[in-house]
């Protein structure tokens, strides 16, 4: 069976360059330029890294970007005043806290405090409702960026059976959330570490997101021939990036897949953009397109 590659990296450069002209648009219609910012705390490599694409992503895009890194030992009391400051400045329109935190920082409290309208992770409750309700104000950035993927390939998803490996708040629920919208309109399965019989679970699907974590988990048994897989799990095994997804053999029965790297996580960058976009569009009274 041939199998399409679907390449997030090209599909993620249209979308960064679409923002950026919607950017350089708004900047003219306003004179205000959409600033994101970060905050990190700890060296966590991965992080690290992640907060540097973000950054040059930003200013490629013309959108202001401002790094707060702070110390691993940084008490919850001082993020959460930064935080504070963050949500009532406004030239900031975007917040967002890279995870994960230090384990003296409790996360929820963290992501509760953001401002809803500066949320541009989604994670606020506010946001997960409206999503849930559908009428999102942001698009949670990984999900969305799954769910373009997969209308690439498939742009009629009404009625496929889409299962998702993982249960997470970041990719697993909002992802079941998304498939669900009214044209969407994908029938969804959720499984999780205690589904019985997975294998026959995975199996049913038209569509099948991984974002379990565990490298190489999805074999060939576990894929129906000819569904589009979409690999979000990032792992390193021996010094190099692989998926959830066992992609050599997988590859041969699937009808579409994404690479790690170079798939979904190219994606999750270019929503992120837009949302920050869309956060300074609706904090200055213009019409989010």
């Amino acid at each position: 069976m041939s199998v399409t590659i679907i390449d997030g990296k090209a599909t993620a450069k249209r979308l960064r360059d679409e923002t950026g002209k919607q950017v350089a648009a708004f900047i003219e219609q306003t004179g205000t330029t959409p600033h994101l910012v970060v905050i990190l705390v700890g060296e966590d490599a991965a992080s690290q890294v992640y907060v540097r694409n973000k950054e040059k992503a930003c200013l490629a895009a013309g959108m202001r970007s401002t790094v707060h890194r702070l110390a691993a030992e940084t008490s919850q009391a001082e993020l959460l005043e930064l935080i504070g400051k963050l949500n009532t400045d406004p030239q900031v329109h975007g917040i967002l806290v890279q995870l994960p935190l230090p384990k003296q920082i409790e996360e929820q409290a963290i992501l509760d405090a953001i401002s809803p309208m500066k949320d541009v992770d989604a994670f606020h409750p506010e946001n997960v409702g409206l999503l849930a309700q559908g009428r999102p104000r942001f698009l949670p950035c990984t999900p969305a960026g799954c769910l373009q993927l997969i209308q690439q390939v498939c742009p009629d998803t009404s009625g496929k059976h889409a299962v998702i490996l993982g249960r997470s708040e970041i990719v697993g629920k909002p992802m079941g959330l998304l498939l669900i919208q009214r044209g969407v309109d994908a029938t969804v399965t959720i499984c999780h570490s205690r589904t019985r019989n997975l294998a026959d679970m995975t199996s049913q699907a038209d569509i099948l997101i991984a974002a379990i974590g565990k490298a190489n988990f999805v074999t060939e048994q576990m894929v129906k021939p000819g569904a589009i897989v979409i690999d979000v799990g990032i792992n390193r095994v021996d010094g190099k990036l692989v998926g959830d997804v066992d992609y050599q053999n997988v590859a041969h029965i699937a009808g579409a897949i994404t690479p790690v790297p170079g798939g979904v996580g190219p994606m999750t960058i270019a929503n992120l953009l837009k949302n920050a976009l869309t956060a300074a569009q609706l904090q200055t009274n213009q019409s989010a397109r």
